[in-house]
């Protein structure tokens, strides 16, 4: 199989694909939803309930707090219990939506029908309507960025697409729910991309997968021989070599159409692609065919010591324990908890996290698996700098950060960091690459947004 990859840097970490036959579950109602205000990048979400409230399933709850925003909706049905704060997974309590859990009743403006529902049949489908019932649905980047969509398909003027990149690559250790979402539901997913691409205005899509899913592979090519595309419309598999962190979009670009991202500002559309998770395509189809806000994911619940790890397609707002609990349980003795896989999930501080738009997976790692071992000086390797997929110096910026050496921080870049972590996988001297140069680049993006907000011209 001729399999492509991106050009510099990029490590293979045992991959620990638990769960990769494991078929999706659908998983129980739990007695309580949490609903946290801040599931997306930027403003948080507006509640537009009260304590006491009557809720169903696909009633909004709050609405985008801005441009940059997402509205949420309720995944239960039941009384809105309080509007309170409540501990995500950034480990503080931030503001959210509390719901007593009564029944499973469902808006009625919801396509629960398994009808597939194609393009061709809705003309009435504009590049426009097919943007607002994105926005409307709240539908975000579903691999864990959680942008919103419906900016993507509306680029600046100075920017054309030429193209639709769909990320199905899943190259984090572990997590198995976007291959899961392609072996179940292939021809949705489909009908998700030519909406993405109809929306983009563009005619070309491809849609990148790893070479260890070969049936993912195999499916979606057998699909599109069958496919009924809308005039001149082109949709490529494109095989990719087993590289972390191929998922990143930069990587993916690089990889799928051999062109580079400038540094930021730039984004991929600045290079003519609009970069899309296979998850997001999924939630795009629900949202526009079946009128279904995004209330619900596909979900990896995965551990070495978990004894039944599995897939879940789960209610957003239900508690991490819950699935944890339709696994076995946690395991005897101390564990990590991630959001996410092992290379950028975030630990947590609790089991009562609830599952957000963003949560493809909840990894339990054992203490054994998740101690650091005491870290050593540097030994100048330049193992850091191979495994950049950035082409950066991990080395230098994490000593940079760590005398406070701002100015030449941005310099060299750090805010081009992916925050990927292939450079403190691959330190023999196990020193903490990524902690320093997180710091050292959230410093750093502030000052450059304090210069910029001094800078402006005065209301």
């Amino acid at each position: 199989m001729n399999a492509r990859t991106f050009s510099i840097g990029g490590i293979h970490p045992e991959e620990n694909k638990l769960t990769h036959e494991v078929a999706t579950k659908v998983a129980v109602l739990p007695k309580q939803a949490i609903f946290p205000l801040s599931q997306h990048i930027g403003a948080p979400a507006k509640p537009v309930v009260q304590k006491g409230d009557k809720v169903k399933v696909g009633t909004m709850i709050a609405e985008a707090g801005g441009f940059v925003s997402a509205p949420i909706f309720s995944s239960v049905s039941g009384t809105v219990f309080k509007i309170d704060t409540a501990i995500d997974a950034t480990g503080y309590r931030k503001p959210a939506i509390i719901i007593n859990v009564e029944g499973d009743e469902w808006e009625e403006t919801i396509d629960r029908s398994d009808t597939l529902e194609t393009l061709e049949a809705h003309p009435e489908l504009t590049p426009e309507e097919i943007v607002n019932r994105i926005k409307d649905a709240g539908v975000v980047g579903m691999g864990g960025a959680c942008f919103p969509t419906f900016i993507k398909l509306t680029p600046p003027p100075t920017a054309k697409a030429e193209c639709v990149i769909i990320n199905a690559v899943e190259c984090e250790p572990y997590i198995t729910a976007d291959y899961r979402l392609m072996m179940e539901h292939a021809d949705e997913i489909l009908v998700g991309v030519e909406l993405l691409m109809k929306a983009a205005k563009v005619t070309k899509g491809y849609i990148g997968i790893e070479t260890n899913k070969p049936a993912a592979i195999e499916l979606l090519r057998q699909k599109l021989s069958t496919f009924n595309f809308q005039h001149s419309t082109h949709i490529e598999v494109v095989p990719l070599k087993q590289r972390y962190p191929q998922g990143g979009e930069k990587q993916l670009v690089d990889a799928v159409i051999h062109r580079q991202v400038p540094a930021p500002p730039a984004i991929p559309v600045n290079v003519g692609a609009i970069v899309q998770n296979v998850g997001t395509a999924f939630a795009v189809y629900e949202a526009v065919m079946k009128r279904k806000p995004l209330f619900e994911r596909y979900t990896t619940v995965t551990g070495k010591r978990l004894a039944n790890p599995g897939n879940f397609l789960v209610r957003m707002g239900t508690p991490m324990k819950e699935l944890i609990d339709a696994c076995g349980g946690m395991p005897e003795g101390d564990n990590k908890l991630l959001a996410g896989g092992p290379m950028m999930g975030k630990a947590l501080t609790s089991v009562e996290v609830p599952v957000c738009k963003g949560t493809n997976s909840v990894t339990v790692i054992s203490d054994e698996e998740a101690v650091r071992k005491d870290p050593q000086p540097c030994i100048r390797c330049a193992k850091c700098v191979s495994a950049c997929p950035m082409g950066l110096e991990p080395y230098l910026l994490a000593k940079l950060s760590e005398v406070k050496n701002w100015e030449r921080s941005e310099k060299e870049d750090i805010v081009n960091c992916i925050e990927c972590g292939s450079c403190q996988f691959t330190c023999p001297a196990h020193r903490p690459l990524l902690d320093n140069i997180r710091l050292g680049k959230s410093t750093v993006m502030g000052i450059i947004r304090s210069r910029a907000a001094a800078a402006a011209p005065k209301k």
